[in-house]
């Protein structure tokens, strides 16, 4: 019952973030899953209602609702080694069934899988950078290797 009452959207008003006990004045850091997933959609992986990131691909020092630091984290090659798997899977399908079932001209191949790769691309790189600083966050990660 008491859990009940400090789990419930009052606790939010009153400051509280998310997995927060506060009964025992400690918080309960949010799952590898968790984390990550805020991560994806560009949230804090600690409190989910802080930005991840600033700019397109910049992450923020830390996160303006919760202080979280996150300038130290590195994504380095993964996100973008992400984003080229996951859109070669789909373009690159995508232009032999097309080929095989329509045979368009080479114009219209020049035309729609250049735009529909650069479209995908800008639209999962940050959120595959977000991914990857979410998991980096939820298993401690410190930073640089040359720290």
């Amino acid at each position: 019952m008491i859990g009940d009452v400090v789990r419930s959207e009052r606790a939010y008003i009153v400051g509280a973030t998310e997995g927060m006990d506060m009964i025992a004045g400690t918080e309960a850091a949010p799952s590898k899953f968790l984390a990550s997933v805020r991560g994806l959609i560009g949230c804090c992986p600690n409190c989910g209602r802080g930005r991840l990131l600033r700019n397109f691909l910049k992450p923020v020092d830390r996160c303006s609702v919760c202080g979280e630091a996150y300038g130290h984290l590195r994504a380095d090659d993964a996100p973008p080694w992400m984003t080229i798997l996951i859109v070669g899977h789909i373009v690159i399908p995508a232009l032999l069934a097309v080929e095989q079932t329509y045979e368009p001209p080479t114009w219209v191949h020049l035309t729609v899988w250049p735009v529909l790769t650069l479209v995908l691309t800008l639209i999962l790189l940050p959120r595959c950078k977000g991914l990857v600083l979410g998991l980096l966050w939820s298993t401690g990660a410190q930073g640089s290797e040359r720290d």
